[in-house]
């Protein structure tokens, strides 16, 4: 029963911790954009850089014919 004396402001203290680093997120705009990280994963930007590789890949050939 005297454990219960421990646990409680332990678990108090938890609580204002967790209820501190939510609004000091909040304050800096941590979700100011929730979409972001969504659209990363389906728009990878893997492909933007390969396409670019390939634009520049047939500049290159196009020069060296000339």
């Amino acid at each position: 029963m005297s454990i219960i004396y421990v646990l409680i402001p332990i678990a108090i203290l938890f609580v204002i911790i967790a209820i501190g680093i939510f609004f000091w997120a909040v304050r800096s705009e941590q979700f100011s954009d929730l979409n972001k990280q969504g659209h990363s994963i389906l728009f990878d930007d893997d492909k933007i850089k390969a396409d670019e590789n390939n634009a520049k890949r047939t500049t290159n050939k196009s020069d060296q014919d000339n």
